[in-house]
């Protein structure tokens, strides 16, 4: 049940049944409590009142990386254990998650000197338990310019090299979601929780409304979570039994906005991964990913509505400034970036911090209405979270039902079977059976790529549908299996969360947004009033993307 089609079902059963458990949020953090609790045999529910991912998690640099920034902050603990976890991630999810090297330049005058980098990369490999092939390197100059020719050479005194983890971040919470509904939870998208029920004080139920249809319904529940990221406080302003976190703790939720800018290769040639110092001490990511350069991110306090949050022409030109410097002999102009996004962090603010030095932790409470909330903490550390609260739901309500923990080892949907052993084998064998299709070896290989072992669904889907001819195949085959197997409404759904295309191929979604409206109008059946409408909302996605006016 995760297809357009399960919609009045889902809503049916959602509001008839009383599941252990509704999340609220259907990010990262509320699709990993919603796995752990189903895979421990809990009932489980998830409503989301945006896509999937549509928050944060679609907008974040796209890492699951070991912290080794949080060495700065001394937050050794925070080091180790988000290293720790990056490595099970990596396994779980090989299809949605890459080793990637990571160049650190170290300059006379940066905020790192080599015996700082040394020591710090050190700390970072012993906290993080990172595999002795992947253990860092301190490189020379010569090193380093051999990897970026162009790199700023004055003061450069060499570089750390070292292992982070790319992905795809809507991806990965996608793969978790369905693997929550292998394990029969009921994971909704456009469903948006209006107020709670109660009995004698204590939230028994949340009214839900289908933002597709308007139809309302009622979902019980013996707990509820708000894992709603930065519209936390939000949902605790719907529970009337008003309690919020410790006041002596003298923390709140602060939002923080970071940005990032997409480049083509041909304007900046980089095929290295860099994290580097700026001029004002902050750190940026310059990522390669297919035929494109991403950097990121800013890090600025953010006061604004967090329902779709724009890159502005400053942050821009801040990123421009940064990648200027660091790239000297590189001619980059504003009119190269051609595309954008920004994302909210909800981080747990504490008084007289930068946003770059509030702590990245996750904080846990529960309300007197026993609601409970979760706030804060990291993609990398998404599953470790979602182990702790279910295991406090359990503890709570002495559910016999509930089996341990199994997440450490549940490989996600898509990876069954796969590790980073085989992984390379299987995508080559998988690609010359999607050439038997009609795809090229390169175009089936992409799709094994993105979708692991789902991919079969996706060759089954191109065989037994003509393909239109307005609409590239692997296109087609990536759009059929959104809206059958992927929970997609909308274009904007298929464009940003489900492919990435809108951040890293704008130009093929202009080209082809209509043929794909078309044709998710034809299977979806939309009403002309609804193709008219998600029409132009993609129409300002891809505007809000090329920053318009400079790009």
């Amino acid at each position: 049940m995760f297809s357009f089609k399960d919609r009045s079902n889902m809503l049916h059963i959602l509001n008839e049944y009383a599941f252990d458990v509704l999340v609220i949020g259907g990010g990262i953090t509320g699709a990993g409590i919603a796995l752990d609790a189903a895979s421990r045999g809990l009932s489980v529910a998830l409503v989301e009142m945006q896509d999937f991912a549509a928050g944060t998690s679609s907008r974040s640099t796209k890492l699951i990386h070991g912290g080794l920034r949080y060495l700065k902050q001394f937050e050794f603990e925070l080091v180790k254990e988000v290293g720790r976890e990056r490595e099970i991630v990596y396994e779980n999810g090989i299809h949605v998650t890459t080793p990637e090297k990571m160049l650190l330049p170290i300059y006379k005058d940066g905020s790192f000197g080599k015996f700082s980098i040394t020591a710090g990369l050190n700390i970072y490999d012993s906290l993080a338990k990172v595999h002795k092939h992947d253990r860092h390197q301190i490189l020379s100059k010569k090193e380093t310019l051999q990897r970026v020719p162009f790199l700023k050479e004055e003061g450069l005194l060499g570089a750390g090299y070292y292992v982070e983890y790319k992905t795809d971040d809507a991806r990965l919470t996608l793969e978790v979601l369905k693997k929550a509904v292998e394990y029969k939870a009921i994971c909704l998208n456009y469903a948006r929780v209006i107020d709670f029920e109660y009995d004698k004080k204590k939230i028994v139920a949340a009214n839900v409304r289908d933002e597709i249809s308007g139809e309302r319904i009622t979902i019980h529940a013996t707990q509820i979570v708000n894992a709603t990221g930065p519209w936390v406080d939000e949902v605790l302003g719907k529970d009337r039994i008003v309690t919020g976190r410790k006041k002596d703790k003298g923390k709140a939720l602060k939002l923080t906005k970071g940005t990032h800018i997409v480049l083509d290769k041909s304007v900046l040639p980089l095929q290295q991964a860099m994290y580097f110092d700026t001029e004002d001490g902050r750190m940026v990511f310059a990522i390669p990913r297919g035929g494109k350069v991403y950097i990121g991110t800013t890090d600025t306090f953010y006061e604004e509505d967090p329902i779709h949050p724009v890159a502005t022409k400053e942050d821009v030109e801040y990123l421009l400034n940064s990648v200027r410097a660091i790239f000297p002999t590189i001619p980059i102009e504003a009119k190269d970036v051609e595309s954008t996004w920004a994302g909210i962090r909800p981080l747990i603010f504490e008084k007289e911090r930068k946003p770059s030095e509030i702590s990245r932790k996750d904080e846990i409470w529960s309300s007197k209405s026993g609601l409970m909330t979760i706030a804060g903490g990291k993609l990398t550390g998404y599953r470790l979270m979602a182990e702790q609260i279910v295991d406090k739901i359990v503890k709570k309500y002495r559910f016999k039902h509930a089996t341990r923990c199994i997440t450490k080892e549940l490989s996600l949907s898509g990876a069954k079977g796969l590790n980073s052993s085989n992984f390379k084998a299987y995508v080559v064998n998988k690609a010359k059976e999607g050439t038997s299709i009609g795809l090229s070896f390169e175009e089936a290989k992409q799709l094994v790529e993105m979708y692991g072992t789902n991919v079969d669904y996706v060759f089954s889907l191109l065989k037994s549908n003509n393909n239109p001819i307005d609409i590239p195949k692997k296109l087609y085959a990536q759009l059929l299996y959104s809206i059958y197997y992927e929970m997609i409404y909308t274009p904007s759904d298929f464009f940003i969360r489900r492919t990435g295309l809108l951040y890293f191929d704008i130009d093929q979604v202009e080209r082809y947004k209509d043929a794909v409206i078309d044709i998710m109008s034809e299977i979806i059946g939309y009403s002309e009033s609804e193709k008219l409408f998600y029409s132009i909302q993609l129409n300002q996605f891809i505007d809000d993307a090329k920053i318009l006016g400079i790009g």
